[in-house]
């Protein structure tokens, strides 16, 4: 799985405390050199987390003032819902299938040669490559159902999957275990929309997103497995070491 920027995860965690009250609204945050401690980062990605946060609404920069905790998330027009994953792929099976059943009856060969040349990026190494690709095959599909609709919905959903944190770790998880499984399933929808058959590419669109929350499933499993394993680990260290019998 490719690293997330650095910056990127000292924000999640900042909006971790403020979600927790460590931070709360109306406080002002530490100084910059106070949370690169904190953290063990450099000041410059201290100030980038900030500059993200401020730009989401989460907190207020104050020049020569301080940084603030906003009272409340502000509602801005096309914010992001608070969603998980899973409601992200639940959704994208039920829209995501009836466009791959529209564009079957309406692609044209152009597309069609442009999906195949996405599938073919989508088996690059470079998980930047990969994952744009796989953005494209998708959206291309929506824009060849010819309804605006649906192509501004399953936007929406792409822009969930690339923009909320969580979501976007969980995707990339399951991604990165599986990318064979992840490249047999757009050639199978490929397949059906060069067919120009509606139910086989709703099946075949219905089945990719049915085995990605049944690889999230899995992941978070072994996750909190290995979350339970490291508490246990914790704890025999505490208790147990240097213990005499």
């Amino acid at each position: 799985m490719a690293e997330q920027r650095l910056f990127h995860a000292i924000a999640e965690q900042l909006t971790k405390l403020i979600d927790e009250g460590v931070f709360p609204p109306g406080s002002r945050l530490p100084g910059e050199r106070e949370l690169a401690d904190r953290f063990d980062v450099s000041r410059v990605t201290i100030r980038e987390a900030e500059i993200a946060l401020q730009a989401i609404g989460r907190i207020e920069i104050k020049t020569g003032a301080g940084v603030y905790v906003c009272e409340a998330p502000p509602q801005r027009p096309g914010a992001l819902p608070d969603v998980t994953a899973f409601e992200v792929t639940e959704a994208r099976a039920l829209v995501e299938a009836e466009a791959a059943a529209l564009a079957a009856k309406h692609i044209s060969d152009e597309d069609l040669a442009k999906l195949s040349a996405l599938l073919d990026a989508m088996e690059s190494e470079d998980e930047d490559i990969a994952n744009k690709a796989d953005g494209e095959f998708h959206a291309t599909i929506a824009l060849a159902s010819g309804n605006n609709a649906l192509v501004h919905t399953i936007e929406a959903y792409w822009r969930m999957r690339e923009e909320l944190p969580e979501v976007k770790r969980t995707y990339e998880a399951i991604c990165d275990d599986d990318p064979k499984t992840r490249s047999t399933e757009h050639q199978e929808i490929l397949d059906a929309l060069l067919a120009r058959d509606s139910d086989r590419a709703r099946s075949a669109m219905r089945s990719h997103f049915h085995r990605m929350i049944s690889s999230m499933l899995d992941v978070t499993e072994r996750e909190a497995l290995r979350e339970v394993q490291e508490r246990v680990s914790q704890s025999r260290e505490r208790f147990l070491s240097g213990a005499t019998h």
